[in-house]
C-alpha cells in the first residue's frame, strides 16, 4: 500500500500535470469505486476545474470549482497517470477523467480496492478514516508533548501503535520498520515503556525518514509508480525492510522477519532488543 511519501509524490506530480485543467467528462468502468453513484459522480464533475490537489495522511484530496472536493484512497495497488486521450485504455483503468486539453487523468487499480468519495468542500473529514486520523508527521503538528502522552496512554507494541492512523497519519509497514530500526526500538516494545530520550529520537527519525523518502520519490517494492509513470528509488536506501537474512547495516547481525499486527515485520535482534517493563 502506498504510504505518505508515495502519496505525497503522487500529489506533487498530479499538481504539476493537471492543476488548473477542466474536466470534459468522466468515464466510470467500475461502479463500486465511486461515491455517490456513477451517474451522480459523472454529472457533478462534468465541466469542473481542478483547483488543487492536497494530501492528508495517505489520502489525496482533489479540490474542484463550485465548492466540490474528492477524497481518494489508493489502497493496495491504486495509481494515477496522465496520458493522451488517444492512448488505448488498460484493462485496469477504472475511472477516466477526460480533460478539455485532450489528455486523460486515469485511475488504474488491479485489485479494485481504491475508492473516490465526492463531497462538498469542508466535509472531507466525514469520509472513512479521515474522521479519526491523527496529526500529520511534521514538527509543527506531531509535537513531543502529544506523542509522549499518546504513547503512555496505551500499552500496545510500537509497530501496532505507529501503524494506527489515529495516532500518527501516513506511516505504513515500510516506514514503521525503518523508523523503529533507526530508533533502536523493538517492534513489540510496549508503547508505554519508551523513555523520553527514545520518544525524542523516534519523533525526529519519523521526520527525517519521511523527508528522505519523499526526496527519493517514494519506495517501489512491488508496483508503485508516480503520476508520470516512474518508480521511486528509496528502496535502495532501506535498512531492514525486505532485508531478512541480510546483515544489519549498523552491527552486522542478520535481519529477522516476524509477523506483527498481521504484517511482515523486519528488525535487528541485536540493535532492537525487546525490553521488559522492569528492565
Amino acid at each position: 500500500m502506498p504510504e505518505l511519501p508515495e502519496v505525497e509524490t503522487v500529489r506533487r506530480g498530479l499538481e504539476a500535470l493537471v492543476k488548473g485543467k477542466t474536466i470534459k467528462q468522466v468515464n466510470v468502468r467500475y461502479d463500486k469505486m465511486v461515491s455517490p453513484n456513477p451517474d451522480e459522480f459523472k454529472s457533478a464533475l462534468k465541466g469542473k476545474k481542478i483547483l488543487d490537489i492536497e494530501r492528508r495522511g495517505k489520502y489525496l484530496i482533489f479540490r474542484f470549482s463550485e465548492n466540490l472536493s474528492m477524497v481518494s484512497h489508493l489502497r493496495m495497488e491504486g495509481k494515477y497517470a496522465v496520458l493522451p486521450h488517444t492512448e488505448p485504455l488498460s484493462k485496469h483503468d477504472h475511472v477516466i477523467f477526460e480533460l478539455t486539453d485532450g489528455s486523460d487523468l486515469r485511475y488504474n487499480d488491479t485489485r479494485k480496492f481504491g475508492r473516490m468519495n465526492l463531497v462538498p468542500s469542508g466535509k472531507e473529514l466525514t469520509v472513512g478514516g479521515l474522521a479519526t486520523i491523527g496529526p500529520e508527521p511534521t514538527p509543527e503538528t506531531l509535537t513531543f508533548e502529544y506523542l509522549s502522552q499518546r504513547l503512555r496512554s496505551k500499552k500496545v507494541g510500537m509497530k501496532s501503535f505507529l501503524l494506527n492512523q489515529s495516532n500518527v497519519a501516513g506511516l505504513g509497514n515500510i516506514y514503521v520498520d525503518e523508523v523503529l530500526w533507526l530508533t533502536k526500538v523493538h517492534p513489540l516494545q510496549p508503547s508505554n515503556t519508551l523513555t523520553d530520550e527514545e520518544i525524542k529520537a523516534l519523533r525526529l527519525n519519523i521526520f527525517s525518514e519521511l523527508e528522505r523518502a519523499i526526496n527519493a520519490h517514494g519506495t517501489t517494492v512491488f508496483s508503485y509508480l508516480n503520476a508520470a509513470g516512474h518508480a521511486g528509488s528509496f528502496q535502495n536506501q532501506l535498512n531492514v525492510y525486505h532485508r531478512q537474512g541480510k546483515p544489519c547495516p549498523r552491527c552486522g547481525t542478520l535481519i529477522e522477519k516476524i509477523k506483527v499486527a498481521q504484517r511482515g515485520t523486519h528488525f535487528c535482534p541485536h540493535c532492537q532488543k525487546l525490553r521488559l517493563p522492569n528492565d
